[in-house]
């Protein structure tokens, strides 16, 4: 090679993981395309949570008839299976076989559980619908078949994330954690918008077949990403005989030793209010900007498009700054501190009727939760110690799971007490009451991130507000920072 192409290629080679998203995230043992085919699991939890929350919450409801509570149980019972995450994420720390593998086996069984709810789900919204020949079925059959399905997916998508991420930490350097954190949170995004544009055209002409399609096309998909994004990923360990039952410890004792020292807990805790917080502004956002703002149905849609840009951008920030030697600990609250003036907003657009501060805010929201997000899961990776990454991303897993869910529950019933009670009269800081009723979940929000930027400060107090992140002594072991 000349020496003009050798000064080319060393310029291109020098851009690329400046330039490249996530280029510099890939090792010598780890190439990036290995590392982005590990990914695709995050596509298929993506594809999941559209299918769950958003196409088919809106199919049950207009197309099939089915009353919203009813709706409403079915889309949170994967909830449910939320706490087993430490548990899964425990026994892949601890299992062995003859095949070598501790992580991938999870992953499988969690991918044919998902794989069975999405073959069984779309002929069981049918019976529950009384729709075609099964209008004369007993309502307990489609009502007990389709909570069978949701909580077969629930407890799919939590197995293979939480294994998935377990996996991922195993093949990583600590160096290199929030870099991998951003990436799997983009693909996430990634695979939850495109899948969420597919559903819509295929379902643009809705029928009871259509409906057969779309979702056992969703299980396909399901099976191929995941054994696609698993396959050569997990090195055996070859010869070793699987661990006697009397020689592996308790969840009970691995549990108490992740938590000494109370760090684990706290940073648990700060996991639990900034999703809850983060997370009641969910499914309020959307009717906020058409009740009290009079957006269009056109113009309140394009608020999940913000949401993600802003997601995506705070990803990309967070993965480039933590990956910088910065706290994980200093991000999960900078994004907390975010949140407080997008939540402002949004609550100053109401009295002040302009919809671009509300816009703003939503922007604001999801940059804010990004940061957060990356933070807390960045900090779990590089507190787990040997052969702890599975409960430590399982105990964060399950809390973040069970608070984004009660924040969405919560949200909602409180938004309805309020309207009753300032129904027919003045409501807060003389807003009318369905205004008051959406403004006092966005104080509680607010309320609630002030508590987390408050139990960061308390937690980085504790640990150190820079510790050596590359540092893998056992002392670290416990520090979720």
């Amino acid at each position: 090679m000349s020496a003009f192409g050798r000064r080319v290629t060393g310029s291109w080679m020098k851009l690329g993981p400046t330039f490249l998203p996530f280029a510099d995230v890939a090792t010598p043992d780890l190439p990036l395309g290995r590392l982005l085919r590990l990914s695709l699991f995050q596509v298929s939890v993506g594809m999941a949570l559209v299918l769950l929350v958003g196409t088919l919450n809106r199919v049950m409801i207009v197309e099939l008839g089915v009353p919203s509570s009813i709706v409403g149980i079915m889309i949170a019972l994967p909830i449910v299976f939320a706490p087993f995450r430490a548990l899964i994420g425990f026994r892949s720390d601890t299992h062995s076989c003859y095949l070598g593998w501790r992580r991938v086996p999870f992953i499988w069984k969690g991918t044919l559980v998902q794989f069975g709810g999405f073959a069984i789900m779309p002929f069981a919204l049918l019976v529950l619908a009384g729709k075609g020949q099964a209008d004369t079925a007993p309502l307990w059959i489609g009502q007990s078949a389709a909570a069978l399905a949701f909580l077969l997916v629930g407890a799919g998508v939590h197995t293979v994330q939480t294994t998935g991420l377990a996996l991922a930490t195993d093949l990583t350097p600590v160096k290199s954690h929030p870099r991998v954190v951003g990436l799997m949170y983009v693909m996430l995004l990634l695979g939850m918008m495109v899948s969420a544009l597919v559903f819509g055209i295929a379902l643009a002409d809705f029928s009871p077949g259509r409906l057969v399609q779309v979702v056992q096309g969703a299980a396909v998909a399901t099976m191929v990403l995941n054994v696609v994004a698993i396959w050569k990923q997990e090195q055996r360990r070859r010869g070793s005989a699987p661990m006697p039952v009397e020689e592996q410890p308790s969840f009970r004792e691995a549990w108490d030793r992740l938590c000494e020292g109370g760090v684990t807990i706290s940073h648990l805790v700060i996991v639990g209010l900034g999703t809850l917080a983060f997370g009641m502004a969910d499914v309020i956002l959307e009717p906020f900007g058409g009740q009290v703002l009079g957006l269009t149905v056109s113009t309140t849609t394009k608020l999940t498009a913000l949401l993600a840009l802003g997601g995506l951008i705070g990803f990309g920030m967070a993965s480039h700054v933590v990956a910088r030697g910065t706290d994980p600990n200093r991000m999960t609250q900078w994004g907390a501190i975010v949140g407080l003036p997008a939540f402002a907003l949004v609550i100053l657009a109401a009295p002040l009727s302009i919809p671009s501060i509300f816009l703003a805010g939503n922007f604001l929201i999801g940059f804010g939760g990004a940061l957060f997000a990356h933070g807390t899961l960045t900090a779990t990776m590089n507190g787990a110690g040997e052969d702890e990454a599975g409960l430590a991303l399982g105990a964060w897993g399950a809390v973040q799971a069970t608070a984004a869910g009660v924040g969405i529950a919560v949200s909602g019933v409180l938004r309805d007490l309020i309207n009753i009670v300032f129904a027919g009269g003045g409501g807060l800081f003389g807003l009318d009451s369905v205004t008051s009723s959406y403004v006092a979940v966005y104080l509680l929000e607010i309320t609630l991130l002030v508590l987390t930027v408050a139990a960061t400060i308390r937690l980085m107090r504790r640990v150190g507000a820079h510790p050596p992140a590359q540092d893998p002594s056992p002392a670290l072991a416990r520090s979720p920072g």
